[in-house]
């Protein structure tokens, strides 16, 4: 599963629900999410605080032009005539996202097209199947996966896959939600972007289905020999059973499912493991034959590219289809007259502190259905759900965690994404009392607020944010389009008006009128959905220290129930079926289909690095950078303070600190009243470490380390947030013990959580750690070391508290100074003059230098002993790593090598691991700056069989003869992957980043030369050298206990380690 954004504000704002499963891309975030300004609840290193200000909604920078009526990417057409074989239903200037929207309808097949049209190069598509399943067996999901093997027009094994070698796309995936099945693209390159959407619209209405597809990416059985073990494999089945293994998405995903037993939702769309093996191929069939077809279609459109040519390419396709009634209408849930309670056991590891690992959520259905309910009433409903949850200081949020009855909060509040929308909250770390008082604690809050509502600060706090968010539209890396498609879609799924979540300025006012004639807006909003609500569900998860033992026994009871009356003959045709599938899945595509996928040349790629201009100055010690970039009038700050001189035992301590620095308060404000503030009067706050090393050509630079303070507001409020930054950094309040150890548990539990899903992660952080000192660090900081250091300090506060207190006031006078001090701002020129002023005064309350003590931990450190490793996590799923440092064994990377890099993750491992391996993912990760090179896999239910693969590569790149088109579509993949679309927030950001760690723009235009020369050789050096990983590399794994001695009985050299 993996979240696209918040869904606090999926309606208006974001758009991916509990319930998402990506088809072939899966998570690689790290254990301890990176900062974000999506709005979602972060690990406290990397938290954001409140945003936005009121002011803003009067900014003239904000007043879109609402008399706009064409583009010049538009057809000069009236509604009702046809282009293309679509009739032109409506049109409407959206002045919230600056676009023209046309409303076509194709004639033939009654498919649906919106055509959005700006001025946005990041073109962006997708067609979208309403999908609603009937059991949980994971056929939209298996589809999802399986219409992207090969097609019609692209007979090829993977056509996904070959886009992902030779593409310039920003984004390129598939989503399966309860009720749809979404195919995006997204690229800058016009003709990358047709060249996407003509592999997708073949692959959905022109697949290559076969048993053996269903067999591959859903469930088979195998057998290698036929004394051996009879295995449940397939990609599907088993990123499910790592699904599973994350706690609190088994607890998401039963909170949705309880609410809505006589529906769609009350089946498991991404498929259970108990039921995946259920699935025929008839039904298979059948579902896709029932759903994949144009008069079930939505299709979408967004960016700066010719309408004709958008309605051209969809006829060329839809053409050929006759329209036909589709029965895929999402029901609704009967409301309940009462109250239901559900308990489930759960996998919660086998440590001491089991009978404290329960969890629970109190659950509402929202009757009104999404697609009836009034655009002001749904933003009131999101404001409700950002002033109870969104953060630490937020009433629902802040009396659960002061209640001491569980570690942390769970549930994800409002979710809007489901045609009836829902509201969960929780706890885990709970004992089995603790539950019923914890839905007092819940129904004493919302008692409250209907009794009194909320004070006008925080609801200021929380509607400025908000709005904030929906003016700036800031989507990171997620292209501006998708994530307006899915907004969209959260109406026009259900046949409502697509615009309803686009357009909000009417929902804006209404609300801010309603409260300025004080009406009880809040009040009646908690009374109605949720206090006379009785659709409610109260769920339990038990911890069972031998869930994963039954497990293990239901999945061989269902081998054996398949192999039940098998002759020795009906063994041998598994064997054979097995053999015949993977030689299926490693022969190689033949050269004249592979030549058919469309793909760009060599010479349509940019020869030059892209950079970024900027001024620099120097100003009281500190280095200032300016990066002169259109933002829309508001102002991005980004601050580096340096933390090289930290004793090495004070890195956790160091990495709580700085994530808790927005947690804490100050002398002036107590916590709840900062982030009210920050709410107000800013953009947002985000505190983090950055750990890296220089740039060396040796691969040996030394290593650094910052703590980054990010910020944004518009012009006016920039002293708001700069004033408010200085506090923060200054006059922080470290004396509030239970307020700190309340951060502490929370950090534990939110790390504990992860591990079961971001054992990637964990083995990377691990392996780096053995190797270079930057890795190391990150280790200390948001590691499996940081987590034992964690569970000690909690240890120490409630021993001595006073030497935790001595120490954080050290850490405090060693970081905040203006020595070696960095400071970016990004913002229009016009605007960087009233705020060249702000930053002399910021830097008057900083000391010239700070008050050192001890050793700094670049001269102390010791790295990690370099020795195999097996964490055991409650996992039923592996995540196996092998890793070296290239340079330390004698070798010298370029450009070329990472090509090379690049295209062993996206073949041989990609067919080994994946494919033939029944891993969600197989990938490796060669860094040219350190010289680490590491093998990892995802949800993997091999070990042994994993690492033969790795060992297999060298042999693979050695003997891997390229055409000149296969090494040219290699290049344009990397080159693709270099030039990652950014927003300009990002690229003065990553700008400055790049000169703090001395990576200039000759450094990378040297890479790019050696990438855009790239030759076979270099493919058979990197296999040179990855002989010597196969002999000198370390192994870690992070898996289920059973799996992990299991491997080590089988020979697998590993050191076990409980971790959870």
């Amino acid at each position: 599963m993996t979240k696209l954004l918040s869904t606090a504000y999926s309606a208006f704002i974001a758009a991916a629900p509990r319930s998402l499963y990506n088809a072939h891309a899966f998570s690689k975030s790290i254990l301890r999410s990176r900062s974000s300004w999506a709005g979602t609840r972060l690990p406290l290193r990397h938290r954001l605080s409140p945003t936005t200000p009121r002011v803003l909604q009067n900014r003239s920078v904000f007043a879109m032009a609402t008399t706009v009526t064409e583009f010049d990417t538009s057809i000069d057409c009236k509604v009702g005539e046809v282009v293309s074989g679509f009739r032109l239903h409506r049109e409407e200037f959206v002045k919230e996202i600056s676009s023209m929207v046309r409303f076509w309808i194709h004639e033939k097949t009654g498919a649906r097209l919106i055509s959005v049209l700006n001025d946005d190069e990041n073109k962006t598509f997708g067609v979208v199947f309403r999908t609603p399943p009937n059991d949980s067996t994971g056929v939209a999901h298996i589809l999802e996966h399986s219409v992207l093997c090969g097609s019609k027009k692209y007979p090829v094994k993977e056509p996904f896959v070959e886009l992902m070698k030779g593409s310039l796309n920003t984004f390129l995936n598939a989503f399966t939600y309860p009720d749809k099945t979404c195919y995006p693209v997204a690229s800058c390159n016009e003709r990358d972007f047709y060249n996407l959407v003509d592999v997708y619209m073949d692959a959905v209405f022109h697949p290559i289905l076969t048993p053996d597809t269903l067999a591959q990416e859903g469930h088979h059985l195998e057998l290698d020999d036929p004394e051996g073990k009879v295995a449940i494999k397939g990609v599907v089945y088993n990123e499910m059973k790592g699904a599973y293994s994350s706690a609190d998405r088994v607890l998401a995903e039963l909170s949705q499912r309880m609410l809505f037993p006589d529906t769609v939702y009350g089946f498991e769309s991404g498929g259970h493991p108990r039921a995946i093996p259920n699935l025929t191929w008839e039904n298979f069939k059948a579902f896709y034959d029932d759903y994949y077809h144009p008069s079930n279609a939505r299709m979408w459109f967004y960016g700066d590219d010719d309408e004709g040519k958008r309605l051209a390419k969809a006829n060329s396709v839809l053409k050929d289809f006759d329209r036909r009634e589709v029965s895929s209408t999402v029901g609704l849930q009967k409301p309940w007259t009462e109250p239901k309670s559900f308990q489930f056991d759960y996998d919660a590891g086998s440590g001491p502190d089991i009978a404290k690992k329960y969890m629970a959520t109190v659950n509402w259905l929202i009757n009104t259905p999404v697609d009836e309910i009034e655009p002001s009433e749904l933003l009131s409903l999101t404001v409700l759900n950002h002033i109870l949850l969104s953060l630490s200081s937020s009433p629902l949020r802040k009396a659960l965690t002061d209640s001491q009855l569980g570690e942390d909060v769970v549930g994800g509040g409002l979710e809007t994404d489901l045609r009836q929308m829902s509201f969960s909250v929780g706890l885990k770390g709970m004992t089995e009392e603790s539950a019923p008082k914890m839905e007092k604690v819940i129904f004493d809050v919302l008692m409250n607020v209907e009794k009194n509502g909320f004070p006008e600060r925080m609801i200021d706090a929380s509607l400025n944010t908000i709005e904030f968010r929906l003016r700036e539209n800031n989507t990171g890396s997620f292209p501006k389009g998708l994530a307006l498609m899915l907004r969209s879609l959260t109406t026009w799924l259900h046949d409502a008006d697509p615009l309803t979540t686009l357009r909000f300025e009417a929902a804006v006012k209404d609300l801010r009128d309603r409260l300025d004639r004080k009406e009880p807006v809040f009040q009646e909003t908690v009374t109605k959905y949720l206090l006379n609500n009785p659709h409610r569900a109260s769920v339990t998860l038990k911890p069972d220290p031998e869930f994963s033992k039954k497990e293990d026994a239901a999945e061989q009871a269902r081998i054996n129930k398949a192999v039940a009356g098998f002759t020795a003959d009906d063994y041998e045709q598994v064997v054979s079926e097995t053999r015949r599938l993977k030689e299926k899945q490693a022969a190689h595509d033949r050269p004249e289909d592979l030549a058919k996928i469309p793909t760009l040349r060599r010479g349509d790629l940019d020869k030059e690095v892209k950079t970024v201009a900027f001024d620099k100055y120097q100003e009281k010690g500190v280095t200032v950078f300016h990066h002169p970039l259109s933002t829309n009038g508001v102002v991005y700050v980004d601050m580096a303070l340096d933390m090289s001189q930290i004793p090495q035992e004070y890195l956790p301590l160091a990495s709580i600190f700085v994530g808790s620095l927005t947690e804490l308060g100050t002398s002036k404000d107590d916590f709840v009243a900062l982030q009210q503030k920050l709410g107000a009067e800013t953009g947002g706050v985000s505190t983090s470490v950055y750990s890296s090393q220089m740039y060396a050509p040796d691969g040996n630079g030394p290593a650094l380390m910052k703590l980054l303070v990010r910020g944004k507001a518009v012009v006016s409020q920039v002293s708001h947030l700069m004033e408010l930054v200085g506090d923060i950094l200054t006059d922080a309040n470290i004396d509030n013990k239970e307020r700190f150890r309340q951060l502490l548990i929370e950090e534990r539990a939110g790390i504990e959580s992860a591990l079961s899903s971001s054992g990637h992660t964990v083995a990377g952080g691990r392996l780096g750690a053995m190797f270079r000192p930057a890795l190391w660090a990150d280790e200390q900081l948001g590691g499996i070391d940081f987590l034992k250091a964690i569970r000690k300090l909690i240890a120490r506060v409630d021993d001595n508290w006073d030497s935790v207190v001595a120490e954080l006031r050290q850490l405090q006078k060693l970081m905040m100074s203006r020595e070696n001090m960095v400071i970016n701002v990004t913002t229009a020129a016009s605007d960087f003059g009233s705020v060249k002023p702000l930053l002399t005064s910021f830097f008057d309350r900083l000391p010239e230098k700070p008050e050192s003590f001890g050793s700094s931990w670049i001269s102390t450190f010791s790295l990690l002993p370099r020795a195999n490793e097996g964490l055991i996590v409650p996992s039923t799923v592996n995540y196996v790593g092998k890793a070296a440092n290239l340079y330390d064994l004698g070798f010298k990377l370029n450009g070329g090598h990472s090509v090379a890099s690049r295209h062993l993750g996206t073949s041989y491992l990609w067919d080994t691991v994946r494919v033939q391996g029944g891993a969600y993912g197989g990938f490796c990760r060669m860094d040219v700056k350190s010289g680490m090179f590491m093998y990892l896999s995802y949800r993997d239910p091999n070990i042994d069989a994993t690492l033969k693969s790795y060992d297999g590569a060298p042999e693979f790149l050695s003997s891997l003869k390229l055409s000149n088109d296969e090494l040219s579509r290699s290049v344009i993949g990397m080159i693709g992957a270099m030039d990652s679309y950014q927003l300009p927030d990002t690229k003065g950001f990553a700008s400055t980043l790049r000169q703090i760690v001395g990576e200039t723009d000759e450094v990378r235009q040297q890479r790019r030369d050696e990438v855009l020369s790239v030759s076979t050789k270099d493919f058979k050096q990197l296999g040179e050298a990855l002989q010597a990983v196969r002999e000198n590399g370390t192994v870690v794994v992070v898996g289920g206990e059973d799996a992990l001695k299991k491997a080590v009985d089988d020979g697998v050299d590993l050191s076990l380690e409980v971790i959870v």
